[in-house]
């Protein structure tokens, strides 16, 4: 579940890497992905707007699109490239 902090907590961080190279990478559907690299243009309440280095346009998403992983950002920071939000990890459960 998605809570209020951590679209807040993206926000930020976005806000903060405006300027800054990342990967993007979703689906296209029908077992098609594609894998870019872009750049964050700017930083709004609702959306951010990057550019993809090999076209002329813009493209926006929103913040629940990667906090649902509909596309994964990989950041670039300096030497190497991150994701913007850790894989999910399963917790298991013990049964009482």
């Amino acid at each position: 579940m998605i809570c209020p902090s951590d679209i807040t907590s993206l926000k930020t961080d976005i806000n903060q890497m405006v300027g800054q190279k990342i990967i993007v990478k979703g689906s296209l559907g029908r077992s098609k992905s594609f894998e870019k690299e872009a750049t964050i243009q700017k930083a709004y309440p609702n959306i951010f707007v990057i550019k993809y280095e090999e076209d002329e346009g813009n493209v926006t998403y929103s913040y629940t699109d990667v906090l649902t992983r509909t596309v994964e950002v990989d950041v670039f920071d300096g030497t190497g490239y991150s994701p913007l939000i850790p894989p999910i990890t399963e917790v298991k459960r013990a049964r009482l």
